[in-house]
């Protein structure tokens, strides 16, 4: 069992994944208020470039304002490149490829700092590294938030050590990993987890709530995160998915509340209230 908290002494976050812009994230706030679900973390994967100056400055004054994570996506470089790897493995979906697409990544951090934002998706173990390098020199705020995708998935605690130690403050796991394999991972780093707990299909489109009791004793602190199997893959979202994106992002509010629904029946004592409104681990902007 895992006695490792987040800063609040929270054992769990719920993390709300595709969240791709101000519109979404209103509907999502609305609809977790409505159901009570403690929302802490939203991520965006259509990437920073897919938002407009005044979209990511009302990302950040909502996530201020209601005291939650905003984490917004580098890229993706890979999936839209021109080149062909990712048309056959969607494992190169968020490499930077060549000097250009580290320094596309970079423009796009400097860009979400100076909006506001302090939290980013990274897909790439190059970009990680230099932004952590970044950082630790001052040339980054020190409260940033550097979250891997996904798409550099974490399965074992060698992998979990490497990226803490290039500056992950938070690691997206691999999707089909046992809680004991999670508590492997928990034994390696003090990075919290990012677990989907129901999976998009181009993921593995697994549903695993009666598992979330035991990731959550297992490998604490842990992001709980809903995506959700059979939707459509809307990245790059707009105005032309918009309805779409809406929906969506209210039905995985709505899978939250299923999922604490169950942990409260199979052990109460883990459900827990929100935590401190700003807990220094949390990437709330600063708009």
């Amino acid at each position: 069992m895992s006695e490792a908290r987040f800063a609040d002494g929270l054992r769990y976050r719920i993390e709300i994944p595709s969240v791709e812009g101000p519109t979404v994230l209103r509907a999502v706030l609305e609809e977790a208020k409505a159901r009570d679900v403690p929302v802490r973390r939203v991520s965006q994967g259509s990437g920073v470039m897919m938002l407009t100056d005044a979209e990511i400055s009302e990302l950040a004054e909502l996530g201020a304002e209601h005291g939650i994570e905003v984490s917004l996506f580098l890229g993706p470089r890979g999936a839209w490149d021109t080149g062909g790897q990712s048309f056959a493995t969607a494992s190169a979906g968020g490499v930077a490829r060549g000097q250009a697409g580290i320094e596309a990544c970079l423009a796009e951090v400097r860009r979400g700092v100076g909006l506001g934002i302090r939290s980013f998706l990274v897909a790439d173990t190059g970009v990680l590294a230099t932004l952590g390098r970044l950082k630790q020199d001052g040339d980054l705020p020190p409260s940033l938030v550097l979250k891997t995708s996904v798409l550099l998935p974490c399965a074992n605690p060698p992998t979990a050590r490497a990226l803490e130690e290039l500056g992950a403050t938070t690691l997206n796991v691999a999707t089909d990993l046992s809680p004991a394999e999670l508590g492997e991972i928990r034994g390696a780093c003090s990075a919290p987890l990012d677990v989907y707990v129901e999976v998009p299909d181009d993921q593995g489109g697994f549903v695993r709530y009666y598992d979330v009791p035991t990731i959550i004793r297992a490998a604490s602190p842990v992001y709980v995160k809903l995506g959700l199997r059979n939707a459509p893959n809307i990245y790059p979202s707009g105005l032309h998915l918009e309805d779409l994106a809406v929906t969506l992002g209210r039905e995985r509010v709505r899978r939250a509340e299923l999922v604490l629904r169950l942990v409260r029946e199979l052990d109460p004592g883990l459900i827990e209230g929100r935590g401190d409104d700003r807990p220094p681990d949390l990437g709330v902007p600063e708009p």
